[in-house]
């Protein structure tokens, strides 16, 4: 006997409905995918969100290391031009200062070219404060809404008016240090380079805002300094690919020269790069970008302190882990970042 249920008039309703609703997810689909081949734009802001989430974390866990007294200075403007052209200023409580100016670090954000903002270190900069040292933390254009070389030129805009106004806070604007973080330290290692390479900053076209002997040292954490993506697999192939479209702003970067001819900085070094502090943790994918420079800042015999791990490290210590301060890893960080400050700022 036949016992199929009578189809009710939804239930027909339903079998006709569904070849559309499958075709409509199908062209939603393509039109999503087709949106990330055709622009940097959808893959830059997934990245942006992703990764201001992460730095509003390691942000939050740096708190209880915050020391009382820093007197800070924020929202001042370096480039009043620009929207980003603005650093926030931190300076030791009277405690934690010796004799004399404090050595200013100027701090250079990370966020991949494409996200982050002078807060994301601004707990970071106060744990520096309380060690002694100056900190300013600055803002710059981030892609894909600008584009490249435009944060190289306004870190140097922001270095020289920091070391024009540095009486305005008691500093020295004769002992700058610049410091960076992931796409913060390319950034850093590229302003260093343009400024005691004169070559390199014609190429970029930028003129330094500095002269060379008052950039003292570099502090460059976890950095990439060659700007491909054809070396990477897999996800990883996909954010390379991602962000450096988005901050060349051109498909065809790595064979772009306006590109590809001056943001391989590793490409353009000499022995005149100012003394460098260069770290990256064991499980850090940019690791190997962090050892090429060492290695080849060591062949040209610049001055050069290393802060690496064996591959074995326990625990293995990721990207950015040097803002873990509640490990022994982050800590040594900090205390050897700040010892080589203030030996090569006396």
């Amino acid at each position: 006997r036949d016992t199929a249920l009578p189809m009710t008039p939804a239930v027909r309703t339903g079998r006709r409905l569904l070849p559309k609703l499958l075709m409509a997810l199908a062209l939603l689909f393509a039109a999503l995918v087709a949106a990330f081949v055709l622009s940097p734009w959808p893959g830059a802001l997934l990245i942006r969100a992703l990764f201001d989430h992460g730095a509003a974390q390691a942000s939050a866990r740096l708190v209880p290391h915050v020391p009382a007294g820093v007197v800070e200075h924020p929202g001042e403007v370096y480039d009043a031009a620009s929207a980003e052209g603005r650093f926030d200023l931190f300076l030791p409580p009277p405690g934690a200062r010796s004799e004399g100016a404090p050595p200013l670090v100027v701090w250079v954000h990370g966020g991949g070219a494409v996200s982050g903002s002078r807060t994301d270190i601004a707990n970071y900069a106060r744990v520096l404060a309380g060690q002694g040292l100056a900190v300013a933390t600055l803002d710059y254009s981030i892609a894909p809404e600008a584009i490249y070389p435009t944060p190289v030129r306004q870190v140097n805009a922001a270095l020289g008016h920091l070391a024009a106004q540095a009486s305005r806070w008691g500093l020295d604007g004769t002992r700058l240090v610049l410091a960076g973080d992931s796409a913060g330290a390319h950034i850093a290692a590229q302003v260093a380079n343009l400024t005691v390479v004169p070559a390199y900053a014609q190429a970029l076209g930028i003129a330094p805002a500095l002269q060379p002997a008052q950039l003292r040292a570099l502090l460059l954490f976890c950095g990439p300094y060659v700007m491909r993506s054809s070396d990477a697999g897999g996800i990883g192939r996909w954010f390379l690919h991602t962000v450096l479209w988005a901050y060349s702003g051109t498909r065809h970067y790595e064979s772009d020269p306006a590109f590809a001819g001056t943001a391989n900085v590793i490409d353009h070094l000499t022995a005149d790069f100012p003394p460098a502090f260069v770290s990256a943790g064991n499980a850090d994918p940019l690791l190997p970008h962090s050892q090429a420079l060492a290695a080849r800042l060591q062949a040209l015999g610049a001055p050069l302190q290393t802060l690496f791990f064996a591959p074995d490290h326990q625990p293995p210590l990721p990207h950015e882990y040097q803002f873990d301060l509640d490990g022994e890893d982050g800590r040594r960080a900090l205390r050897e970042a700040v010892d080589f400050v203030q030996r090569h700022t006396r």
